[in-house]
């Protein structure tokens, strides 16, 4: 593809390449020629095989597990790319790492979802686009364009193909409530949310529910799900409070330690997760779906490379 002379190139590192294939498909360009490697100590290598010289250059990489790693080849191959001399560099991050990491809950606490935005910035990025960050105050984090996509309508679009009777949409905590609503709104459904406290990190303690959900079908919500802890501890109270059915989503499946034995032992119908980050063969259970975000992420790199406007994306 080129426009104005300028050509358009997607490259990915390790943690992306099956999304990032699906994304050249989507735009009908080849995946960029890049080799990601490793030397024998741990150091990352990157060698990029192709001119780059004046292009449209999108890198598409996860900074999930391992988050070091794959921040590492991140900013290398934003790094080579530069020195490449490339027209425009843009990350393309479907998950953002260290987002939850956004202010200083107590003292001497970092802001490391800052600190990774500086990182990033002064690798050489032009612009990022990502997906669902876990604060949407972490776009001003960046001192250059961001745009910021929604996973959520590609997952209420699936449950409103489902046709499911009596549905209340419900937030697992009170952080969550304004992408329950957003959600609740698509599907023309109440919303319910649970209240619950934290004794300490990735252990959550469910205390009451508000909103009606006796004899309904509920869908949790969430941006991301790490150890399952929350999201299976509130489809449990639901249950108990007299919910039908519980479905759950997510734009980012972690999915961490404890979490595949939790969602497998839970009351949970289907989780409903995307592609933010891939999921091995081993976390595929029966009772999850993936869904693609390679569309949304096609027509947003399209929308860049073309000048007009990403927005549109939401309308």
């Amino acid at each position: 593809m080129n426009i104005n002379g300028k050509q358009i190139k997607v490259f990915a590192g390790n943690a992306s390449k099956d999304l990032a294939m699906n994304i050249c498909k989507q735009i009908g360009v080849k995946l960029g020629d890049a080799d990601v490697t490793t030397f024998s100590d741990g150091e990352i290598a990157v060698n990029i095989n192709e001119t780059v010289r004046g292009a449209d250059v999108f890198i598409v990489q996860s900074t999930c597990a391992p988050v070091n790693n794959n921040l590492m080849e991140l900013l290398i191959m934003i790094d080579a790319l530069k020195r490449a001399s490339a027209g425009r560099i843009t990350a393309v991050i479907p998950y953002y790492g260290y987002a939850r990491q956004d202010r200083k809950a107590k003292a001497r606490d970092p802001i490391t979802a800052k600190l990774v935005a500086d990182i990033i910035t002064t690798a050489g990025a032009d612009r990022v686009l990502t997906m669902d960050l876990h604060a949407s105050q972490i776009q001003g984090y960046f001192n250059i364009p961001l745009d910021h996509l929604l996973g959520g309508p590609i997952l209420a679009q699936h449950f409103a193909d489902m046709n499911l009777e009596d549905v209340v949409v419900v937030s697992p905590d009170l952080g969550s409530v304004t992408r329950a609503r957003n959600f609740a709104r698509f599907l023309d459904a109440p919303i319910a949310i649970i209240d619950k406290r934290r004794p300490k990190a990735n252990v959550s303690e469910i205390m009451n529910i508000i909103g009606d959900i006796e004899g309904k079908t509920v869908i949790l919500v969430d941006d991301m799900i790490d150890t399952a802890g929350t999201i299976t501890n509130g489809a449990n109270a639901l249950k108990e409070f007299g919910a039908k059915e519980v479905y759950a989503c997510c734009t980012h499946p972690v999915l961490s330690g404890p979490a595949m034995e939790r969602i497998q032992n839970s009351v949970i119908k289907e989780l409903v997760v995307l592609d933010t980050i891939p999921l091995p063969e081993k976390k595929q259970l029966d009772n999850i779906e993936v869904l693609s975000v390679a569309p949304i992420l096609g027509k947003a790199i399209q929308s860049i490379y073309e000048n007009t406007s990403v927005s549109k994306l939401f309308e």
